[in-house]
């Protein structure tokens, strides 16, 4: 048994945390870049926390330039078990409306301006993202988000554009009718596919700010109705989160779907042909199968 560590990840509106013991913003060096800010650390119930605002205070970064390498190094370099991403999206069901909460279990990628990996020319590593997101840790969000009053949706697919403008009607009813997606946004990809690199288990809160451009009546939507929706979204993600501790415990035993073993047969490079400055980046991601050989 290991001690739980959950990391939390702030999206639009999402900028820092309450209620943590011994907080202190810390500065995490990784070898993928500076992440998007210093990181918020302490307890909450007695579990070691860790926030990162994806976007930085004040957002600073767009959704392309978040450094999300470092972001997810940074996250496990500090011991985090367990990733929770919070995050803005708008929705392409009439039933997710703004305000409620959904909790992602596939995505389909449609961005192509990030770097998506963290192996390469040196390391080949291929993981399974079959199944991207953590049912258990799922599952925690949606218990802690319906006891904080949220409406919560179990399952969606999140449709990842690069942005940063929105969707053209076409393509938002394409996504909608076409592909079947269920929400959209502009950060959850890589992030995902990193977390799993990382072999840290992974969910994705996504929360409904507004209809997308399919909707007939969103050109009606005034911008400070959306704002109101951020503002009191990101109330809820605190409650939410305050109640991930005593759901999750602390001591953390293996994952039973396997997030924490991902890399267990990933590793493609033989040892003798992987290339020593790759590895040396990869000492946190990788290091519990590369320092075994």
């Amino acid at each position: 048994m290991g001690e739980t560590m959950i990391g939390v990840i702030g999206g639009s509106g999402v900028y820092d945390m309450d209620g943590l013991e011994g907080a202190d913003w810390v500065t995490v060096e990784s070898p993928w870049g500076a992440p998007s800010d210093a990181i918020l650390t302490g307890r909450l119930g007695g579990v070691p926390m860790a926030f990162l605002p994806r976007h930085g205070r004040g957002h600073v970064h767009s959704p392309t330039t978040v450094p999300y390498r470092a972001n997810i190094d940074a996250l496990k370099r500090l011991g985090v078990t367990d990733v929770v991403s919070v995050s803005a999206c708008g929705s392409f069901r009439e039933e997710m409306a703004p305000g409620h909460f959904v909790i992602v279990n596939d995505f389909i990628d449609r961005t192509f301006a990030r770097e998506k990996s963290f192996f390469g020319t040196g390391c080949v590593g291929h993981v399974s993202v079959a199944h991207p997101t953590c049912p258990r840790l799922g599952a925690a969000c949606a218990d802690a988000a319906r006891a904080a009053g949220v409406t919560v949706h179990e399952g969606g697919t999140y449709l990842a554009m690069e942005g940063p403008q929105f969707s053209s009607m076409a393509e938002s009813k394409m996504y909608r009718e076409v592909w079947g997606c269920d929400v959209i946004g502009m950060t959850n990809m890589p992030e995902a596919k990193l977390a799993r690199e990382a072999e840290l288990c992974y969910a994705s809160v996504a929360m409904v700010t507004d209809y997308d451009s399919w909707h007939p009546d969103h050109g009606a939507v005034d911008i400070t109705d959306i704002i109101a929706t951020l503002t009191g979204n990101a109330d809820k993600a605190r409650a939410l989160v305050a109640g991930l501790p005593e759901r999750l415990g602390g001591e953390r035993a293996p994952c039973p779907h396997g997030c924490d073993r991902a890399l267990e047969y990933a590793i493609l490079t033989a040892p003798d042909a992987r290339d020593p400055a790759l590895l040396a980046k990869l000492d946190a991601v990788a290091g519990r199968v590369l320092g075994a050989g």
